[in-house]
């Protein structure tokens, strides 16, 4: 028994020091609040973390005979390894395409863009006509402004196809600009909680407990909804700078 917990420590020790290492480099990277929970990372977390720290440690807890003859010792383990390292890969490739890349105001609300929401094309004429706000590999999670262009004939394009299920402004990068210069604007787009169509009677409820443990007035027009597919998140201003003070689940 004592062979099998050896090898049972040392699995769980490896396979954990590879997991922190490519999990905690997308939460510090890309995934920090309230990255990971617009995204649903966690779901994709949860299947790696199962797999690499639960079944693959077990495993070899299990086939670790110290009578068994080395060779079918070490491939079994190997094999148990291969599965793992697929698990990691998968989840990493899964992460890297979901990575948040923006948190967009345009219009009237708030919304995250991954990686994935994207066409390469896009991302090429950006490069080329608005590369300071283009992404790169490297870009980390950004605030801006995603305006429709100033050209009407355009912006009723991308309007009309956002309807008809095309593409919307915040998936166009060439038309990204600073988040400052959209603060005017998103101003006069705040509300109170109580206002928010997009939250039940309870989650406003809820919200509105959490301002208040805040030390934040619940009562002010100083909130906007920031989405991330289904799932959503209030963001609360400070009325003079506009600077974000929090951002609350409503669950």
């Amino acid at each position: 028994m004592r062979f099998r917990l050896q090898a049972f420590g040392l699995h769980l020790s490896g396979s954990a020091t590879a997991l922190s290492i490519v999990l905690g480099t997308f939460w510090l990277g890309w995934y920090r609040w309230p990255g990971w929970y617009l995204a649903s990372a966690l779901h994709v977390v949860g299947l790696v973390v199962m797999v690499d720290l639960v079944l693959g440690p077990t495993l070899t807890l299990i086939v670790a005979n110290p009578l068994k003859p080395r060779a079918a010792l070490a491939r079994d383990i190997s094999i148990i390894v291969a599965v793992q390292l697929i698990a990691l890969v998968y989840g990493g490739v899964t992460l890297w395409g979901g990575r948040p890349l923006y948190y967009t105001f345009s219009v009237d609300r708030l919304e995250l863009v991954q990686a994935s929401d994207l066409k390469p094309e896009d991302i090429a004429v950006a490069r080329r006509e608005n590369p300071a706000l283009a992404p790169w590999w490297y870009s980390r999670p950004r605030w801006i402004w995603a305006p429709l262009p100033e050209n009407p004939e355009e912006a009723k394009r991308i309007a009309m196809g956002t309807v008809t299920g095309g593409a919307d402004v915040i998936q166009m990068p060439r038309y990204f600009r600073a988040w400052e210069q959209g603060l005017p604007q998103l101003r006069t787009r705040l509300q109170k909680i109580d206002d928010l169509s997009d939250f039940s009677r309870e989650e406003k409820h809820t919200l509105r407990t959490r301002v208040l443990r805040l030390g934040l007035p619940p009562d002010q027009a100083d909130a906007m909804v920031l989405w991330g597919g289904s799932r959503r998140v209030l963001a609360v201003f400070d009325l003079k700078t506009l600077e974000i003070l929090a951002l609350l689940k409503a669950d």
